[in-house]
Parts: structure tokens; C-alpha cells; sequence
């Protein structure tokens, strides 16, 4: 079993902004997988769930509902329940440090500065997958990091997200459902 985990935040004034491309990322998989793939809240994950099998293997998608900083206990909740292993565990964030259109894989490693990934790395440690989806760009220096994680991509960066980010995660998840990640960073 495989458990992916998409960082974000659930409030509705939240969509579309940079610190939920984990949510994105999650649905233009499931998407992409199938039109009967429905996320639903499970109140014992503090998550909303999807399931999927891929290659006769389980694959649970989870949206924590939980702030994102505290993606960590729907994480815990979530590699208890079903007995994974922090290794089958897949997180998908935004990371500040890296520049838009840049993809970093890793199969462990520390928060970066990512208080969502060290809630994590509290709860599980730090030896599970992730994809970082760079955000930065030229305005990042010229503001307020929390400001510019909740505002919204510019309407070039949505194009580029829709064609070539986006497509390019969906096919990193499907390699590490199927077995075959690898660590990599991407300019795409």
C-alpha cells in the first residue's frame, strides 16, 4: 500500500494559492487515474481520502484537513491505521526555496524551512518521499514569505502549471506507486 499526501490548506480562500499545489498536484492525479475518483472526508484521518488501485496495488490519496502546518497528524493518523512504512509514504508541497518550474524529488531529508514537512518529520521522521514544487519567482524577495505562499500563481504561472508541472508530478507519483522513484531534480 502507498500513501500519498497532498500539503495544503482546506479553507475554501485558500484554493489556488501556492502553498496548496500539494491539493493540485493530488487532483490532477486522481484525475488523471480515473473520472470515479472522489475525495471523502474520513474525520479519524483529519483528512479527506481517496482510494485508488494502481498495479494491484492500494493507493490512499489524503488532503489533511488540518492546517498545513500541522500535516503531520493526519500523516501519524493515517501510517497507523493502515501500518505503513514511512518509506510508502509520499508528501507533495510547494517549496519556496527552489524556482517555479523546478521539481525536487527525495526519499528523505530535513524540513527546509517547511514548518508542514517538519510537522512530518516530527511525526514520522524524515525518511519518507517527497516532491518539492518550486515556487519562487522574481517577487518572492520582495515579500513577506507567508504573503506570497497564500497568494494566488500569476496567470503565466497557471499555463505553465496546467501544462507542464502539473502533468510532470502526476508522472513522478505514478513512478513511486509503481515502485520506481527515484531522487532527481527536474526543470521542466
Amino acid at each position: 500500500m502507498k500513501i500519498l499526501i497532498g500539503q495544503g490548506n482546506n479553507e475554501p480562500r485558500y484554493a489556488g494559492t501556492r502553498h496548496n499545489i500539494g491539493f493540485v498536484a493530488l487532483d490532477t492525479f486522481a484525475a488523471q487515474e480515473g473520472s470515479g475518483v472522489a475525495f471523502l472526508y474520513k474525520s479519524k484521518f483529519q483528512a479527506e481520502i481517496a482510494e485508488l488501485t494502481i498495479a494491484g496495488e492500494k493507493v490512499l490519496l489524503a488532503k489533511p484537513t488540518t492546517f498545513y502546518n500541522e500535516t503531520g497528524r493526519a500523516a501519524r493518523l493515517l501510517a497507523d491505521f493502515y501500518h505503513v512504512a514511512a518509506e510508502d509514504i509520499l508528501v507533495i508541497h510547494d517549496e519556496l526555496a527552489l524556482p517555479f518550474g523546478h521539481i525536487r524529488i527525495r526519499n528523505q531529508g530535513s524540513d527546509g524551512g517547511n514548518n508542514g514537512i517538519k510537522s512530518v518529520n516530527r511525526t514520522l521522521g524524515e525518511h519518507f518521499w517527497r516532491i518539492r514544487i518550486g515556487i519562487q519567482n522574481t517577487y518572492t524577495s520582495r515579500t513577506d514569505k507567508a504573503v506570497f505562499v497564500l497568494s494566488q500563481f500569476t496567470k503565466d504561472e497557471h499555463a505553465v502549471l496546467q501544462d507542464t508541472i502539473l502533468p510532470a508530478v502526476a508522472k513522478e507519483i505514478e513512478h513511486f506507486v509503481r515502485g520506481e522513484a527515484r531522487t532527481t531534480t527536474l526543470s521542466v
